[in-house]
């Protein structure tokens, strides 16, 4: 398993990621592209100190841009969305 810092990079906060951890307790983070779901949900418990029920995770696409003439690519990114137990969270998130 890599080291926990490792494992998530960052957390995602978006209008629709703060919707669905105030709904569904559900969170959102950047995590490495070699990441398993066992091993975010390692990192999750560990660093939060929360129970993780479910964990899923999608890759993002690289995504062309352009600045003036110059074109180029967004690198592609791995997200995963977390879902705690029942009446638990993380706090980072709820301030």
């Amino acid at each position: 398993m890599p080291d926990l810092y490792g494992t998530i990079v960052r957390p995602v906060v978006t209008e629709k990621s703060s919707s669905q951890y105030g709904a569904l307790h559900e969170y959102t983070f950047e995590v490495s592209r070699d990441a398993t779901k066992r091993d975010i949900k390692a990192a999750v418990e560990q660093l939060f100190g929360v129970q993780v029920v479910q964990v899923r995770t999608m890759v993002q696409p690289s995504k062309r841009r352009t600045r003036g003439r110059s074109a180029g690519r967004r690198p592609a990114w791995k997200k995963a969305l977390v879902r705690l137990q029942d009446g638990q969270s993380i706090p980072v998130f709820e301030g």
